[in-house]
């Protein structure tokens, strides 16, 4: 193999690429980034056996081949290159860099041992914006569950309808919703993707309206960003009927401006940090919330000016509950709905302007 391309764009493929490599592997060989030479493109593929990323770039491809070089080590190197014009060059089992007056060299793997590639084939499909995928997938993400003991809820649940894709994610003491309009689709299908691969494919998109397709067949989902494509694994089993989670019908509604509500809760929070359950307490009258909270480290009491219906509440929460959801609801106000001190509370967008919730389950604290 023999190729030249420009530093910059070798940096950020291989950058790309190693998303997908994972540093946990049983098998060694998936440490290394696979690199394919053929006319005019180098191409960059790295697997974990879950998620799967190929991205290319333009290059003067003298000899074609392929070969593996090590992820971690080639990423690192490469990042440092960014202002060359490089020359790959595979020989004896090693790859040359040559960049100005210098060259390095690195020990690859035999091609031999990597693993064929997943393929999507014969797919259903939806299409939507990129700028709409992207959001769907921050509003939800961050509430998938991190414990191994449930793993289908380490994924989001995808429902595709006629206009619509609904997102679901869950742990055990939260929920998020969003629902996005498509503009086409093949079926109405679901799928559960892991959290961490939306992660990459959300990394990658940008916020204009370009249409995007995405690819599902029963085991594997698949987008294609143009030079670069993510392919991963669906978890196979039973996602939660979230639907029998969700109460539509509330006895208090509390209408609160997200600014001042998201800064108060992070200073109850640098008063709870050494108490992972970061218990906050809300008590909550017809035109205001106090938020209290009391830990060895000390003591918050405030008051936010707030429009209610309904009667007097009091109840207690995770305050991290709150504070990731603000950071992405883009929302200047919300509104909270609750019932009991012993229900979970329903927090949406003040006015309706968008179609998605959240679901929180309180915690007792005493009173």
């Amino acid at each position: 193999m023999k190729a030249l391309c420009d530093g910059n764009d070798l940096a950020e493929a291989v950058g790309k690429a190693i998303k997908a490599v994972s540093s946990r592997t049983t098998n060694p060989v998936l440490e290394n980034i696979k690199v394919d030479a053929t006319p005019g493109t180098l191409t960059f593929t790295a697997t974990d056996n879950e998620l799967t990323i190929e991205t290319s770039i333009v290059a003067d491809v003298g000899v074609e081949g392929s070969i593996l070089v090590p992820g971690k080590l080639f990423n690192d190197f490469t990042r440092k290159l960014t202002g060359e014009r490089i020359e790959l060059e595979f020989a004896s089992g090693k790859l040359t860099l040559r960049y100005g007056d210098s060259a390095s060299e690195f020990s690859c793997a035999s091609i031999d041992d990597y693993p064929d590639l997943p393929s999507v084939v014969e797919a259903q499909s939806f299409t939507t914006t990129k700028k709409d995928l992207k959001d769907l997938i921050s509003k939800v993400v961050f509430s998938v569950c991190q414990d191994d003991a449930r793993p289908i809820l380490k994924g989001v649940l995808l429902e595709i309808e006629d206009e619509t894709v609904t997102a679901v994610a869950l742990d055990g003491y939260r929920l998020a919703k969003c629902v996005k309009p498509i503009k086409a689709t093949t079926a109405l299908m679901q799928a559960i993707v892991p959290a961490r691969s939306l992660n990459e494919i959300s990394r990658m998109l940008d916020d204009s309206t370009e249409e995007i397709k995405v690819l599902i067949q029963r085991n594997r989902l698949q987008v294609d960003l143009g030079h670069t494509t993510v392919t991963t694994i669906l978890l196979n089993g039973e996602f939660v009927p979230y639907r029998n989670i969700i109460r539509t019908v509330f006895e208090t509604v509390v209408t609160l401006p997200c600014e001042q509500f998201s800064d108060s809760l992070e200073r109850a929070m640098l008063l709870s940090r050494d108490d992972k359950s970061n218990p906050v307490r809300f008590d909550i009258s017809e035109r205001m919330l106090r938020i209290s909270s009391n830990s060895g480290m000390g003591n918050l009491d405030e008051k936010l000016s707030v429009v209610t219906v309904g009667p007097d509440l009091t109840i207690a929460f995770n305050a991290k509950y709150f504070t990731e959801l603000l950071r992405v609801c883009g929302s200047d106000s919300i509104t909270v709905k609750f019932n009991s001190p012993a229900d979970p509370c329903v927090v949406e967008p003040a006015g309706g302007s968008e179609d998605f919730l959240y679901l929180i389950l309180p915690v007792r604290i005493g009173q």
